[in-house]
Parts: C-alpha cells; sequence; structure tokens
C-alpha cells in the first residue's frame, strides 16, 4: 500500500485547504470551451480554493485555442496547453496530468457532458483514498456507445483484475503525486486503464462515485470508429504485457 500524505478537504478540516489542479481536454470544442471554464471557476471560487485550471487544447482545427487564450488572458489562474497537431486523448490527458501543479488533480472533458458542480463531493473521498474513479449514472449515448463502453470496461477489468465500473467516464479526481511515479504512455482511448492500472499495482486506493451524464448540446463527439476502438484492444494486450514485466 503506497502511503502518502491526505491533503484536508471540504470533509476535514476547511475548504481553503483544499489545493486542486483542474483540467479539460479539448479537440473542436469551440462551442464549449469558454462554458465549460467559466461554470469552473465558478465552482472552485465557491469552494475557495487554492486551484488552477488548465485548457489542453488537442490541436483543434476550430476556434478552441483562440477561445482558450482569450479566457486565459482574462483570469491569471487559466493555463493553455497548445498541442500543435491533434495527438490524441491519450496524448491530451497526459499533458493535462503533467502540467498540473497543486496538490490534487482533477479532470473532465471540454465538452460539457458532465457537471463540474458535482466535483466537491469527491473531495472528501480523498482523506481516505488516493484515486475517485467516477461512473456514469445514466450514460447519455447512443445504444453503441454504451454497449462498446461497457465490453470495454469489463474486458479491461478482467485483463488488470480492476473492479471499475466505468473505466473511461471522464470525470477523475486523483493525487498528484501519483504521476510522478507511473508511466503513462498511451495517447489514444487507452490512456485512463493505463493510468488506473498502473496506479493500482503501485498500491495507491481507488474508489468510485456515481455522477450524472448529460446529452451533448454542441460540437460532435470523436473517439468512437472501428479504427479507434481496434487499436485499442490491440494496444491493450501490449500494455499488459510492458506493465506484467515492470518491476
Amino acid at each position: 500500500m503506497v502511503q502518502a500524505d491526505r491533503p484536508t478537504s471540504p470533509g476535514g478540516q476547511s475548504p481553503s485547504a483544499v489545493s486542486i489542479s483542474v483540467f479539460f481536454p479539448c479537440y473542436n470544442e469551440q462551442a464549449n470551451v469558454a462554458r465549460v471554464a467559466k461554470q469552473a471557476v465558478r465552482v472552485l471560487e465557491g469552494l475557495g480554493a487554492d486551484y488552477e485550471i488548465i485548457i489542453v487544447d488537442d490541436g483543434s482545427a476550430d476556434e478552441t485555442g483562440r477561445i482558450a487564450d482569450e479566457i486565459a488572458a482574462g483570469n491569471e489562474r487559466v493555463r493553455v496547453v497548445h498541442h500543435e497537431r491533434n495527438l490524441g486523448y491519450g496524448a491530451a490527458l497526459q499533458s493535462g496530468f503533467r502540467a498540473a501543479r497543486k496538490e490534487l488533480v482533477f479532470y473532465t472533458d471540454g465538452d460539457g457532458q458532465f457537471d463540474i458542480g458535482e466535483m466537491p463531493a469527491l473531495l472528501p473521498l480523498m482523506n481516505d483514498y488516493d484515486i475517485v474513479s467516477c461512473y456514469r449514472m445514466n450514460r447519455r449515448d447512443n445504444v453503441v456507445r454504451k454497449i462498446n463502453g461497457w465490453l470495454w470496461t469489463k474486458v479491461t477489468g478482467l485483463v488488470f483484475s480492476l473492479k471499475v465500473r466505468d473505466v473511461d467516464c471522464a470525470f477523475k479526481l486523483y493525487r498528484r503525486g501519483i504521476f510522478d511515479r507511473i508511466k503513462m504512455e498511451s495517447t489514444g482511448a487507452l490512456i485512463d486503464t493505463e493510468i488506473l492500472a498502473r496506479a493500482a499495482r503501485k498500491g495507491y486506493t481507488i474508489t468510485q462515485r456515481g455522477v450524472h451524464h448529460y446529452p451533448r448540446t454542441a460540437g460532435r463527439q470523436t473517439g468512437a470508429s472501428l479504427r479507434v476502438i481496434l487499436r485499442a484492444f490491440r494496444e491493450l494486450w501490449q500494455l499488459r504485457r510492458r506493465i506484467v514485466r515492470e518491476p
């Protein structure tokens, strides 16, 4: 079991003690990024936390990067990480985790399908756990995406002995120090599985909590193509071999 200092959360002494980085991976989210960032500021200011917000623009072809830069120019707590070209979801998460400077790090997607107002309820759990991996209580996606997500979670759970209900749910809270001790190699859909599997193997503790999921109101979903899915399954077995061989 990994022993780590437990930063105080609202479930402990004072919300002002919360030190947290919040980031959003974004790819072509010009219609959503400002709304999501504004909501994050409102929630974090309400907590009175020591916080920063990071927008990861993964080589967007629309105005996402420009809008993100304008947001950062108007708020010193907001930073933007730009990828010159689209590198993939996993690469965007890697950039967010590596850019984070606070004691805790939370991420959710920049598409607005989650309510960051549900994040503060996760903070008390960090007094006892290292990771909060959420699951969608009412997944608002089409049938194909729901089936793919269910199968993927089952397969990854069997391969890595992960008892996680929704491995790819983009609403997770981590102790930032974890990322000083684990590798991150996946640049695609495997990234969530890789992080949880490596963290669990290091002895970090994981708990779960249900969150609401909302329909996308703007923009277009990516990541559900057959090519992406097949690539993820191929990389899954390669990752397992690498992790098993590591000390």
